[in-house]
């Protein structure tokens, strides 16, 4: 982490942690990168219980190098210089509500399938920087000992979707619809690589991570790393029906696992 960066952080989460019912402030991946990288943002999610200052009593608290100033109320956008900030406001109840479902109430897992895990990789890989009480640390300690139920309906959930993205392929490869095609190959990829994840007991990652970690996955189809580039590519060999005959190894190496 580039200085500047580094005493922005330190400047901001001195501001926050003195609001009342702040409980934990965590730092996001994006920002470790060069602030010359085009993911590059610095954002922090702050928890909170209770009631957080009005939107115009946080831009003033923020001070004066803050500039272009948004907010939809749970979340802050603002620059300070050539560096975007973004601050994610998240009520602690909501959080504990989503983690009871997945570490004690699985029969309403249903509730949250469709959100994914992602939630949960910024609970558990955001770095602490402020902390008031051992909310967080007991929650990290839940989310690493989620059951394997959890994981199955999770992973047949995403491959459920992994097989729907792929018939929709086949119909467009028919139809010799491009703008479907498209659309059904993002789904398709997605959903075969959320499988993978439950598979290996990993929550969603970034997208910006998502590529990296998933060539890193322990377990995985036999050549899926060949498959997945081959998927990918955009070169002229790279034809519908190529793709679409990757796509369905792809699904069954997955579904065997």
């Amino acid at each position: 982490m580039k200085y500047k960066v580094k005493i922005l952080v330190e400047q901001f989460v001195d501001i926050i942690s003195k609001w009342d019912g702040i409980e934990c402030i965590t730092l996001n991946e994006a920002a470790l990168p060069d602030t010359l990288d085009p993911y590059f943002a610095l954002i922090l999610d702050v928890f909170y219980s209770g009631t957080l200052p009005e939107s115009a009593e946080r831009l003033e608290l923020y001070g004066k190098e803050a500039a272009a100033f948004e907010t939809t109320g749970s979340k802050d956008r603002f620059l300070v210089g050539d560096i975007p900030l973004r601050f994610e406001f998240k009520s602690i109840n909501k959080i504990d509500e989503l983690v009871s479902i997945a570490d004690s109430n699985i029969d309403s897992l249903h509730l949250i399938k469709d959100s994914g895990t992602y939630t949960f990789y910024r609970l558990t890989e955001g770095e602490i920087l402020f902390s008031r009480g051992q909310w967080i640390s007991t929650l990290r300690k839940r989310l690493s000992n989620l059951s394997d139920e959890f994981w199955n309906l999770m992973r047949y959930a995403c491959q459920s979707k992994m097989e729907h993205f792929l018939s929709d392929l086949g119909a467009a490869l028919i139809q010799d619809d491009d703008f479907s095609y498209l659309m059904s190959s993002a789904g398709f990829i997605k959903n075969a690589c959320l499988a993978l994840f439950c598979i290996n007991k990993c929550f969603e990652p970034s997208h910006r991570q998502y590529y990296k970690k998933a060539l890193e996955l322990p377990i995985q189809p036999t050549s899926f790393c060949a498959q997945l580039e081959t998927f990918l590519r955009t070169d002229a060999e790279s034809t519908m029906e190529r793709k679409y005959s990757t796509a369905q190894i792809i699904a069954r190496g997955v579904i065997s696992l």
